[in-house]
């Protein structure tokens, strides 16, 4: 089994711009994996700068202080602006949010309807819908935020999202190449790693792992550098674009460096293009993820988010990047 448990530490980098992030050193490892979803290929050799990053994702508590400072009215707080979704019906533009529903049994795993509904009045506070609340839930990661309610935390907090190069560096911590974060075996000696669904998606959860939905941030095994959650619990938003890395990318002979992925206008669903809601790549999987339906909770794992939507499987950490000369 392949583990590395905090010996790639900088320790160039001592004091952190904000409590509780760590310090990731500059390095050359191949992004991406051959062996498992076409969006992942090719595996292309990469260079990213030192950088700061949260160790674990935000969560309800951190997201608290933020708006309790600033009165930050969220996306799914708000309703929808019709202009942007033509033809959608009345009941749907109105404030809420996207929300995991566990069916009653076996569902066609082609359509991801069957289990996302839109939920009025679902939102940071209440994850779940109108009934749920985030009490006794400081330390779980805040979901159910769009790219703008993200984008709006980090310029309060003076931190940046991370490149989907820059989280797959910190996700692999130091284990070039590797499955999952933590090694090449998913269940080392018979421990659950991460947050993930046990059972048959998505109606049966045998609860293996203790979790049915989130867990608080730290319920697992930190990663070679002391990261947490980099594996299951929430999805986390990136700066990329989402679009399919291309074999023409990984042609030449320069290894990039702090590569940013795809253009604005290339990450819409061209099957949804009606509306034209740009996505951006989102890392880690979820506690949804299950090896016979999104088998993503691997660094090299990524999936496209719509930036005008929060879901209660998605949440964000935040970086903090070197600047030019070695100083922050």
């Amino acid at each position: 089994m392949a583990t590395n448990l905090g010996s790639h530490a900088a320790t160039s980098q001592s004091t952190p711009p904000r409590p509780g992030m760590v310090w990731i050193p500059g390095d050359t490892f191949r992004l991406g994996s051959d062996r498992f979803y076409p969006e992942e290929r090719p595996v292309r050799e990469v260079r990213v700068d030192g950088f700061w990053i949260d160790r674990h994702p935000v969560t309800n508590k951190q997201f608290s202080r933020f708006v309790a400072a600033t009165g930050y009215v969220t996306v799914a707080e708000q309703p929808p602006d019709p202009a942007l979704y033509p033809g959608a019906p009345p009941e749907n533009l109105v404030a809420g949010s996207m929300v995991f529903v566990m069916t009653s049994g076996p569902v066609d795993l082609k359509n991801s309807a069957n289990w996302w509904a839109w939920t009025p009045g679902a939102n940071w506070r209440q994850p779940q819908g109108p009934q749920s609340s985030i009490a006794g839930m400081s330390d779980h990661p805040v979901v159910q935020l769009a790219l703008t309610d993200v984008e709006a935390y980090c310029a309060w907090a003076g931190t940046e999202l991370p490149t989907e190069a820059e989280w797959e560096c910190a996700a692999r911590g130091g284990l070039d190449g590797a499955v999952f974060t933590w090694g090449n075996e998913e269940r080392p000696n018979g421990h659950s790693m991460a947050n993930t669904w046990q059972g048959h998606f998505p109606w049966q959860n045998t609860k293996e792992d203790g979790f049915v939905f989130t867990s608080p941030v730290g319920s697992f095994p930190a990663n070679g550098f002391g990261l947490l959650d980099m594996a299951g619990n929430v999805w986390e938003w990136t700066t990329d674009w989402y679009t399919t890395p291309k074999p023409a990318a990984v042609t030449s002979c320069c290894v990039p460096e702090n590569p940013r992925g795809g253009e604005r206008e290339a990450s819409i669903n061209p099957h949804h293009a009606h509306f034209r809601i740009p996505r951006k790549v989102v890392k880690g999987g979820s506690h949804l993820c299950a090896p016979s339906y999104c088998f993503r909770y691997r660094p090299a794992a990524r999936q496209p988010q719509d930036i005008d939507t929060g879901m209660s499987h998605v949440g964000f950490r935040c970086i903090v990047r070197q600047r030019s000369g070695g100083s922050l």
